[in-house]
């Protein structure tokens, strides 16, 4: 079976709780969006059942970076909400509002 491969540009976008912490997201959505829902709803068959909240496990790659994740479902869309992590963004120098590619394999 060959590897799934998703390759999405967006920005960075930053999320925090009454300023008490903060999380780093890129969403996923257009035709990247609808391959992860697609990969979701293979899964969701196969098991039998869905994923916490829906997500899909995946190795996501930004730079020379690579991490594993989930990618979470934005609600009433096909696109995906991804989390990246603090280490993540200070190897390859990111923060909210740059623009960067992502790839992503579904696991």
């Amino acid at each position: 079976m060959t590897q799934e491969r998703i390759e999405h540009r967006s920005k960075m976008w930053r999320w925090s709780a009454d300023g008490k912490g903060s999380w780093h997201f890129i969403t996923v959505d257009g035709a990247a969006g609808e391959a992860l829902a697609q990969t979701a709803l293979l899964r969701r068959l196969e098991l039998g059942k869905a994923r916490g909240f829906g997500s899909v496990k995946v190795t996501a790659q930004i730079g020379g970076t690579r991490w594993q994740t989930s990618a979470f479902p934005k609600k009433g869309t096909s696109a995906f909400d991804l989390p990246v992590k603090a280490s993540v963004r200070r190897a390859e120098g990111l923060g909210a509002g740059d623009e960067m590619l992502v790839i992503l394999e579904p696991v």
